[in-house]
């Protein structure tokens, strides 16, 4: 196995499907439904970014998804993020020399997105680009980094709304810009109903106390590695409860749970008056619970995506987005993690209008990009 490039005609008719980390596969599970759907021939590689056995596959059954083809172990404990980026190159670039696909897909900003671009481009292999486009313009998140790497080496950007494409034009990429729209709104959509069927129509009101609730979610290192940041995060979430009269339900990341064990803050943190800390539930029942919350706090972009899709007012614990639809459109806001920025955030959330337009599109990117990939691998 000694080829550094790949020939054109050696490359197969399928497309190679990238994912990692669990909010790519939420995206990519409409793509992988219709590729399944019109018989594309396809396969699917986790680079294992974001693995525990339990957790993943309990994520893979509750989204309907196949096992994926191909799974690179020991990924998830490299400690940094050029050593888990080199273990995911080399383990996609394996996979590709063995399969020879014509087109790459990957999807979002994550090292894994970064690592199987990579790979396809040194390979000769074309790759194409799920939420092209977006920008926090924050040269601090290794994030920003890999987003605008991919962009600039894939052929084929497919954006998720004008705004995505305008910035790609204004970067000159040598890509295809193609508007299809976000298939975050198509998974979201489609994954609620199957939320509700499992777990019921829950209460928009916290079954213990009677009283409305909010969801916390937090995990960004930026955030949860810093002991202040992390206490700015919990003391402004127990200043939201007591003075908006909500319960936060914080949906703990296994990373945030270790944090706060580690900074001494356990005790303060189950202390709290009114803030419950629940283990992170599984895709399912988060969506269950986002979509009847009052108010979602949380550093997440996919979370800020899918509280926008469902018109839950969300407040972002960061001082950048690159989800920058989601604050014009009035769905989110921008506070940091300064508890009084907090609770002034919430409140404002809480008495403004949900009737925004949501600004990723009409539910039908899947079909779209699957499209688009399914001509481009028939292509010689």
């Amino acid at each position: 196995m000694s080829e550094k490039v790949l020939r054109p005609e050696a490359l197969r008719p399928e497309v190679a499907v990238v994912v990692g980390t669990r909010p790519g596969i939420v995206m990519f599970a409409p793509i992988i439904a219709h590729l399944r759907k019109k018989a594309g021939a396809h396969f699917v590689i986790h680079t294992g970014q974001h693995y525990s056995p339990n957790m993943d596959a309990q994520f893979f059954s509750d989204l309907e998804l196949p096992t994926p083809d191909y799974r690179l172990e020991g990924v998830s404990e490299k400690p940094t993020h050029g050593g888990q980026t080199a273990a995911m190159l080399e383990g996609v670039e394996r996979v590709l020399l063995e399969r020879k696909p014509r087109l790459v897909l990957v999807g979002g900003d994550a090292n894994t997105n970064l690592a199987g671009a990579l790979a396809a481009r040194k390979l000769g292999i074309r790759v194409g680009h799920v939420e092209a486009g977006e920008r926090s313009y924050d040269w601090c998140m290794p994030e920003e980094h890999n987003r605008r790497i991919i962009d600039h080496i894939s052929e084929y950007l497919f954006t998720s709304s004008p705004k995505a494409g305008q910035q790609l034009e204004r970067e000159s990429v040598r890509g295809e810009i193609i508007e299809t729209g976000n298939p975050i709104v198509d998974a979201s959509r489609a994954h609620l109903d199957l939320a509700l069927r499992c777990f019921g129509q829950p209460d928009r009101r916290d079954q213990d106390t009677g009283r409305p609730y909010a969801v916390l979610t937090t995990h960004r290192e930026e955030n949860v590695d810093d002991p202040g940041r992390l206490r700015g995060i919990f003391t402004g979430a127990a200043r939201v409860a007591e003075g908006l009269d909500l319960t936060v339900l914080c949906l703990a990341h296994p990373r945030t749970l270790k944090r706060l064990q580690e900074f001494g803050l356990e005790e303060w943190v189950h202390s709290l008056d009114r803030v419950e800390i629940r283990p992170g539930s599984g895709y399912l029942e988060f969506l269950a619970l986002l979509s009847r919350a009052a108010l979602i706090l949380t550093d997440s972009g996919g979370v800020q995506q899918e509280a926008c899709i469902h018109r839950i007012p969300c407040v972002t614990l960061r001082e950048n987005t690159e989800w920058v639809e989601t604050i014009e459109t009035g769905a989110n806001r921008l506070v940091g993690t300064d508890p009084d920025h907090i609770l002034a955030g919430a409140s404002e959330a809480l008495h403004a209008r949900v009737d925004w337009k949501v600004p990723f599109g009409d539910g039908h990117a899947a079909e779209r990009i699957v499209d688009y990939a399914l001509r481009v691998v028939g292509e010689k």
